[in-house]
């Protein structure tokens, strides 16, 4: 193809439509949600010490809120990238989530029910004509308790032009000194100590005012080690563990033939299932090989956008407190994490209120940037506090 188009004829055909939906063949286990909070650097005792756990409002174990991504096929993403456009390439874009109040224990089971919903196509910087894709994604456990919404945004585009227009950024990582590295974990420890501080007590609606800022997290230096075990935390990396779409044929989306491959092919799954794992082979290599990453127009190794989407909403529920619950975030994606990088996230309070049902809401800006203060991604979410009278 030589010239600027992108051809987005075919996805009107599946608008509206629900497609299959995403589950897991097992129970979901407490190893699960430990493996889940350590891949997405989130050491809320919570989520890993039985001990904490079972002195908790809940006794015992419980899921980090950011959790239901990790059971579906796709990160999400699936609803938003059914359709073919030749010779593209997919990142995720972005995420809005709601929360139900489900929360999710050692052997529920997850249904994720999903539609795509719409699309446009718009000129950008990083790749000429792109199109951004949505998808609903609605979680349900097994006695049919709605846990969560999420509306994902796909970006697809020409992976050419894309790498014709490639990002700036340097394919060498930044290199940090034993210093540097030094400085680095004590600010990650000063965060964690504020994580653990409340305990089981409850943050109050009373004692949040508008103007606080929240305490300040940092995460890396990333690396393709990190990423890997980013990759290996979403469950349905697992050889056998999902039941397997039988109507995703990544060619036929229109991914480039160098790229597609076997990626959660049910049939090759139980022929070679190496050959069906994103880590290798397929779309989602470019997250772990430098040279796949340039292919598709990233400078070098990059992290998964599903996870900045737990990021975010895993730093405010880690501030929130177990008496407290995100119930709603909406995030949007600028630039994913690169090997070498290092993540800071903030948030300020914007707002509280009393919504329509009674419920006492703090309201955040959030913002994720790296080490040169280039912006992530931005959030804006509600956070549900108790009040002291309740």
């Amino acid at each position: 193809m030589n010239d600027k188009t992108l051809d987005c004829s075919d996805l009107d055909n599946y608008m509206g439509k629900p497609m299959q939906p995403a589950r897991m063949k097992e129970p979901l286990h407490n190893n699960d949600f430990r493996r889940w909070a350590q891949g997405m650097h989130y050491p809320n005792l919570l989520h890993y010490d039985t001990e904490f756990a079972a002195e908790s409002r809940f006794g015992r174990l419980v899921a980090p809120q950011s959790f239901p991504v990790a059971t579906d096929d796709g990160h999400g993403a699936a609803p938003a990238c059914v359709g073919a456009i030749p010779d593209s390439h997919l990142i995720f874009g972005g995420d809005e989530w709601w929360f139900y109040g489900p929360r999710i224990f050692h052997g529920d089971s997850l249904i994720n029910e999903r539609v795509p919903t719409g699309y446009s196509v718009k000129d950008t910087k990083f790749a000429g004509p792109t199109c951004f894709q949505w998808g609903d994604n609605n979680y349900y456990n097994q006695d049919g308790d709605y846990i969560a919404k999420q509306r994902s945004t796909a970006i697809r585009y020409r992976a050419d032009l894309a790498r014709e227009m490639a990002s700036t950024d340097s394919e060498e990582e930044p290199q940090w000194s034993d210093e540097d590295i030094a400085k680095l974990e004590d600010e990650k420890l000063d965060y964690i100590k504020t994580l653990h501080a409340l305990g089981h007590d409850k943050r109050y609606w009373d004692d949040v005012n508008v103007g606080d800022e929240l305490p300040k997290r940092v995460f890396g230096p990333h690396s393709i080690a990190s990423f890997t075990t980013e990759w290996r935390a979403y469950l349905f990396t697992i050889w056998g563990g999902t039941h397997r779409r039988t109507d995703l044929d990544l060619e036929a989306l229109g991914f480039d033939p160098n790229m597609a491959g076997h990626e959660n092919d049910g049939v090759m799954e139980r022929i070679n299932p190496e050959l069906t794992d994103g880590a290798y082979f397929g779309p989602s290599r470019g997250h772990l090989f430098p040279r796949w990453a340039r292919y598709i127009g990233m400078p070098r190794a990059y992290g998964y956008g599903a996870s900045m989407g737990a990021w975010i909403i895993d730093y405010l529920a880690g501030w929130a407190g177990e008496w407290g619950m995100v119930v709603h975030s909406n995030c949007s994606y600028r630039g994913p994490s690169l090997s070498g990088d290092v993540t800071y996230q903030s948030a300020k309070v914007i707002d509280k209120f009393v919504d329509e049902d009674g419920r006492h809401l703090i309201q955040v800006d959030s913002k994720m940037f790296n080490q040169n203060g280039t912006t992530m991604a931005t959030a804006k979410a509600e956070i549900e506090l108790p009040k002291k009278s309740d």
